[in-house]
């Protein structure tokens, strides 16, 4: 079956080209029904919030029960009765049983970590059991993509916590609230699913996607004072990093270049005493708003890589030169608000 889009109408159609009004329904239904949930990132099942249907199986085994229950009335059967009614309490105790199961237990969203653009955000779910009794086939999964093949299964200890990880694929940067997540359950027989629907609060920050072949680090500019113009080496790597030679101290060695390459190179206190650099938005070379974050932020990783200080310059906003993960942080977060 193919994947059903929204037409301009707002309507779904197929391969065919024919209207699908019972999707149409269901997904206005699912959206009604998500814009009366509230937020929030810890959540606990109670029977308001658990839902209950028979599965396939299920009904299947009703129809079973209905056919064995005309045909023991019919000819008299009390085996017939016996097979009926244990079938049917069995039934009842497994529906009793798949209710309990999700019903009480308690869903924590831990804060969502930065990603970029076009990978999946992972998220990561704690469950909490405070029954002594082991929680059996619990399934998670987001609910706003096709998950037939995304859930995430596992079983909560008995008075313990589990933690479920799940992920959806942010397209575009910036401050992304998280989809809704549903959780069910068909333990122990099958015959009815049972499932919740829960809104988190938490929001993800997505960073613009690096460049893939970004061009090198533009050259250092020169420090209020130093004078001279900046030169670019051959390598296309700042002036403030230098082949290392022997007797240079270990703390100008750049152990983070050194730990993927075989090469060693130094800070040249001299250099970065009278240059600078600075990653600025009007100097990536590309007219499109979009590909200039892009660049800027391959930029960002390259210097942070090689152990720069680095400042970045955007309209309205300017990072002072810094170094260090926080530092990256920070201008990442500047490229993916901007």
């Amino acid at each position: 079956m193919s994947e059903v889009q929204p037409s301009a109408f707002g309507l779904e159609r197929g391969s065919g080209n024919t209207l699908n009004p019972a999707g149409l329904v269901r997904r206005r239904f699912r959206q009604w029904l998500q814009a009366r949930l509230p937020l929030a990132d810890t959540v606990t099942l109670t029977q308001r919030t658990v839902y209950i249907l028979p599965t396939r199986p299920g009904f299947m085994l009703g129809l079973t029960l209905l056919v064995l229950l005309v045909g023991s009335i019919n000819y008299q059967l009390n085996l017939g009765y016996l097979l009926t009614f244990l079938l049917a309490g069995s039934a009842v105790v497994g529906m009793h049983v798949c209710h309990a199961t999700l019903r009480g237990l308690t869903l924590n969203l831990l804060p969502p970590a930065p990603q970029f653009a076009g990978a999946s955000a992972t998220l990561s779910v704690v469950l909490s059991n405070a029954r002594d009794k082991v929680r059996h086939g619990i399934g998670l999964a987001v609910l706003d993509v096709t998950h037939e093949d995304r859930w995430a299964w596992t079983d909560v200890p008995a008075q313990g916590t589990c933690t479920v990880q799940v992920a959806f694929r942010p397209q575009r940067r910036g401050l992304h609230r998280i989809p809704p997540l549903t959780a069910e359950t068909r333990f122990p027989l099958g015959t009815f699913r049972v499932w919740t629907v829960w809104r988190p609060a938490a929001q993800v920050l997505v960073y613009p996607a690096p460049e893939p072949f970004a061009p090198p680090l533009p050259p250092g500019q020169p420090r209020a004072g130093g004078g001279g113009a900046a030169r670019a080496q051959s390598t296309g790597e700042f002036e403030g990093v230098r082949a290392y030679r022997r007797g240079d101290p270990l703390k100008l060695v750049v152990w983070k270049k050194a730990a993927k390459s075989d090469e060693l190179v130094s800070r040249d206190t001299m250099q970065s005493q009278r240059y600078e650099l600075w990653l600025d938005a009007a100097q990536t070379g590309t007219s499109d708003p979009e590909g200039r974050l892009s660049r800027l932020a391959a930029w960002v990783l390259q210097a942070d890589k090689l152990g720069q200080d680095f400042g970045l310059r955007l309209p309205g906003l300017e990072v002072e030169p810094a170094s260090g993960e926080g530092h990256k942080r920070r201008c990442l977060e500047a490229l993916a608000l901007c």
